[in-house]
């Protein structure tokens, strides 16, 4: 697979398939970077935002979608660190799993869970020192490369993934740049210099790559396709190429995901804010939308 149409191709080919309908609800988030807690760790700063806003959508009944780069596997050697850092969120996520509410895939900085066996071993128990054994975190869990969620009733398909598949740098090299931000770009981010390697940080990388995954979309019937990666959020208007874009949640102060619900989907996002007394409060602003879906529908579907 030499090209970024070759990547998606096979990323859509064997994308898992998750039938829904108008009554549906799916919170899409990507980019969490979720590390150690250390001063490299991106997340740390918004983890309570994220925390809270999940809590609201496992409240509310949706489904969970995480598009890639969820654990920062770059930077840390192992999840058991990641783990103890954000418990309270793996919890949350664990809930999720057992409702079968819980879909995941892979991006560059975890491409390491496309490996079934790494995933069995790392991420189906932790140990628990409160009872001195292993117990179970996220049994049978699969993580994956592509998900296509697939209209019961219209056949309009939205296809999910990750995006660095049109970063073939990325791709093809990413346990060379994952040597890279080990030994050179996790100290340096410490002191507030960023990875030149990364699309999020590199203006025009970031265009190359989202003007390869539209030329994709356009050369598959304009398919609704929802990518993470750049960490650049992305809601075009009907009529335009269906490329959207969930941002990230390692924002400065907030974090972007997309929702689909009511057979509508938006651009949203979290943030803190004051209310009249000067109290802090962790609030929902819409961005985009809400729109039909099917004002996206396509002549395939």
């Amino acid at each position: 697979m030499f090209s970024s149409k070759k990547r998606l191709d096979n990323a859509y080919k064997n994308a898992k398939i998750i039938d829904f309908d108008d009554d549906s609800k799916f919170i899409l988030f990507s980019d969490c970077h979720r590390g150690d807690n250390s001063f490299a760790d991106d997340f740390a700063n918004n983890r309570n935002i994220y925390f809270h806003a999940l809590k609201h959508y496992y409240t509310e009944g949706f489904q969970y979608c995480e598009l890639g780069d969820g654990d920062e596997l770059w930077e840390n050697l192992s999840f058991s660190a990641i783990l103890n850092a954000h418990k309270n969120v793996y919890m949350l996520m664990k809930e999720f799993h057992k409702k079968e509410r819980l879909h995941m895939i892979w991006g560059n900085h975890d491409m390491v869970y496309r490996d079934p066996k790494y995933v069995e071993k790392h991420l189906s128990t932790y140990f628990d020192p409160k009872v001195g054994e292993d117990v179970e975190l996220f049994k049978n869990l699969k993580y994956h490369e592509g998900i296509v969620l697939k209209h019961c009733m219209t056949g309009q398909e939205l296809f999910l993934t990750h995006g660095h598949q049109a970063d073939w740098w990325n791709f093809l090299f990413w346990k060379w740049s994952r040597f890279m931000v080990r030994v050179l770009w996790k100290p340096l981010n410490v002191m507030g210099i960023a990875d030149p390697t990364s699309p999020a940080k590199n203006y025009t990388e970031l265009i190359k790559v989202e003007r390869r995954t539209k030329r994709w979309i356009t050369e598959n019937n304009n398919v609704m396709t929802i990518v993470g990666h750049t960490h650049r959020p992305r809601f075009p208007e009907p009529g335009d190429i269906a490329f959207f874009n969930d941002g990230s949640c390692v924002h400065p102060r907030s974090i972007t995901g997309i929702e689909i619900e009511n057979g509508k989907i938006s651009l949203i996002k979290w943030q803190i804010d004051t209310n009249d007394d000067g109290v802090l409060q962790i609030v929902r602003v819409l961005l985009e939308g809400p729109r039909k879906l099917a004002d996206y529908k396509t002549a395939k579907n």
